[in-house]
């Protein structure tokens, strides 16, 4: 980690975290909307990041950057980031959980600081601009019962790790069960983002069980991604519930440039960099990020 972060670090660790709402620290989020404005972010030029014909977000639950990679309870996550590229100041922006889904997936918290079931909510998501630009969205949720599901739970199925399923303007289609991902990774929407159940998640089961179920069934995607010019994205909601909220979160697959980087990223940079892939508009708090443009190799 670099000495600024550091620094950003040490500044926060001691504030304490509060039962639910905002938990970026508001150094990250300051540094991160400056840099946006010095890069003249609202106007990124076209090829400042590719354009995969595949993208897979994975979000694993409750874990610090510290208790996963190098540990050894997570030899495949960490594995990834040597492969890939990782960041070792990626932050959540919130606790509990459900308010970091839906800032990854429509650029806000939407005022929300728990993880009550169910809301509703309007407006653009990063699944309606990919609609909207005639490309595709999915979710495929572990341990979901049947496709569109609005249940706010099943078994290990929560509905607070889906945020698609708070929108019901968009079409049911994007709500998919894990038995639905594709043997033909070709079939594969634009985007997708899978949510592992609570056992596989990290959430209930342990690091070693997510880490277990990531490779048993993502592997297969990351090995046909890295010559099909796609990507895996793994991320986290949040960490363990510190001030701090430091994640892991690691880019791995075609064209990406191996390494650690110390550079601030958070879930709303994370989707700028996804909405400049295919040229979408930025949604709210993603305006004032810039995108990831140093990890591919050109």
């Amino acid at each position: 980690m670099s000495a600024v972060v550091g620094a950003l670090v040490a500044a926060v660790v001691a504030a304490g975290c509060s039962a639910g709402g905002p938990a970026e620290p508001s150094s990250v989020s300051a540094s991160l909307s400056a840099q946006a404005g010095a890069s003249g972010a609202g106007a990124t030029a076209p090829g400042t990041v590719p354009r995969p014909a595949h993208v897979v977000v994975v979000v694993e639950e409750n874990h610090s950057h510290d208790q996963v990679l190098g540990s050894p309870d997570a030899p495949y996550l960490t594995a990834l980031a040597a492969e890939g590229a990782s960041f070792s100041a990626s932050y959540a922006v919130a606790h509990p959980s459900q308010p970091n889904y839906l800032a990854l997936f429509s650029g806000s918290t939407q005022g929300l600081t728990g993880d009550s079931c169910p809301h509703r909510y309007s407006g653009a998501t990063l699944a309606s601009e990919l609609l909207a630009a005639h490309l595709d969205f999915a979710g495929y949720a572990e341990s979901m019962p049947v496709p569109g599901f609005t249940g706010c739970t099943s078994g290990d199925y929560a509905r607070k790790h889906a945020p698609w399923a708070n929108y019901p303007e968009l079409p049911g289609t994007v709500s998919r069960t894990w038995a639905q991902w594709p043997s033909d990774y070709g079939q594969l929407p634009t985007v997708s983002f899978v949510v592992p159940n609570l056992q596989h998640d990290m959430h209930d089961g342990s690091v070693r069980e997510g880490d277990d179920w990531l490779r048993s069934n993502l592997d297969g995607y990351l090995a046909w991604a890295r010559s099909h010019d796609s990507l895996l994205v793994v991320t986290w909601d949040e960490d363990e519930g510190t001030s701090t909220n430091r994640i892991p979160t690691v880019v791995v697959g075609a064209g990406v440039r191996p390494g650690t980087y110390g550079e601030l990223v958070d879930h709303y940079r994370v989707l700028r960099t996804l909405e400049d892939m295919y040229a979408l508009p930025a949604l709210g708090e993603s305006a004032q990020r810039a995108p990831i443009d140093d990890i591919w190799a050109r």
